[in-house]
C-alpha cells in the first residue's frame, strides 16, 4: 500500500507500472479499494502489462479521515490528487456507483487527459435523486435541524447521511447540465440492480454527448456486479476502451 498525504489525511492506494495509459478504477459510496472488482481489475491489468491505479477516498478503506466528515466534492478532490500524483498522463477512468458520478465529474476537469471511461452501475446526482427525494417529511426536518440521518443498508451499518453530503452533491450534479464526453465511452448496467435503476442509466447514456458511447444491460446482474461474468464484461470492456483510443 501506498500513502498521499493531503490537507492533513492520509490518502492510501496501490499503484502498479506498466504501459499507458493508466486504468483507474473509483469504487463507491463507503466501498474500498480492496473490493472484488477493483482487485479483479488490478490483476488484468498486471497479466496485460498496463499501468493501474485503485484508491481509497478520505473515510474509505485505509485512508485517514471520518467518512461522516466527507462529501462528494471531498472525494472527487482526493481522487483527482492520487490520480495527478502517480498518472500525470492519460488515464481511463472506471467508475462503480458513486465512483462512476466522480468519474463523471473528473471527466470536466481532466480534459484532454481522459482517454476514456467505463462506468459500472454509475450513480450520477445520487444524493438528489435518490437520498433527498427519496426522505419523508420528518427525515428532511431532522437533516435540517440534526444536520444528518441514518439510512439502514443491506451492506452493514446504517448509512449517516450528512447535510453536509445533501448540499455539496446539490451543487455537483452532473444531470442537468451539458456532459459532453470526447473519449470512447461504455457504460455497464445490471437489470436487478436494487440501487441504481436501467432508467437512471438510460437517463445518463441519453443526457451525455460524445462520439463513442455504448451502453450495456446485464439481464439479472445486481448493484454488485461482481459474479465471474460480470468481472470479464469490465476487462472486456476496458480492454475496448483502450483499443479504440490505440486506434
Amino acid at each position: 500500500m501506498q500513502t498521499l498525504e493531503r490537507n492533513g489525511r492520509t490518502l492510501a492506494f496501490h499503484a502498479s507500472s506498466g504501459r499507458g495509459p493508466t486504468v483507474v478504477f473509483l469504487g463507491g459510496f463507503k466501498s474500498d479499494m480492496g473490493g472484488t472488482k477493483a482487485v479483479a481489475l488490478e490483476a488484468w491489468a498486471k497479466a496485460r502489462g498496463q499501468a493501474f491505479l485503485r484508491l481509497d477516498y478520505s473515510g474509505h478503506g485505509d485512508s485517514g479521515g471520518r467518512f461522516e466528515d466527507g462529501c462528494i466534492g471531498d472525494w472527487a478532490d482526493d481522487a483527482r490528487a492520487v490520480i495527478d500524483h502517480v498518472a500525470p498522463g492519460p488515464v481511463v477512468l472506471v467508475g462503480s456507483s458513486m465512483g462512476g458520478w466522480i468519474s463523471l465529474l473528473l471527466s470536466r476537469d481532466l480534459g484532454a487527459r481522459l482517454a476514456g471511461l467505463v462506468t459500472i452501475a454509475a450513480a450520477p446526482d445520487f444524493t438528489e435523486d435518490g437520498f433527498w427525494d427519496g426522505f419523508d417529511d420528518a427525515q428532511r426536518r431532522a437533516m435540517m435541524t440534526d444536520g444528518q440521518v441514518a439510512l439502514p443498508s443491506e451492506y452493514g451499518d446504517p448509512y449517516i447521511i450528512t447535510r453536509r453530503l445533501i448540499e455539496d452533491g446539490r451543487s455537483r450534479l452532473v444531470l442537468r447540465t451539458p456532459l459532453p464526453l470526447a473519449c470512447p465511452v461504455r457504460f455497464l448496467q445490471g437489470t436487478a440492480d436494487a440501487d441504481v435503476s436501467t432508467e437512471t442509466a438510460l437517463r445518463l447514456l441519453s443526457h451525455a454527448k460524445g462520439p463513442d458511447m455504448r451502453l450495456t444491460l446485464v439481464d439479472g446482474a445486481d448493484h454488485r456486479f461482481s459474479t465471474d461474468d460480470c468481472l470479464r464484461l469490465i476487462e472486456r470492456s476496458v480492454e475496448e476502451v483502450l483499443s479504440r483510443i490505440a486506434a
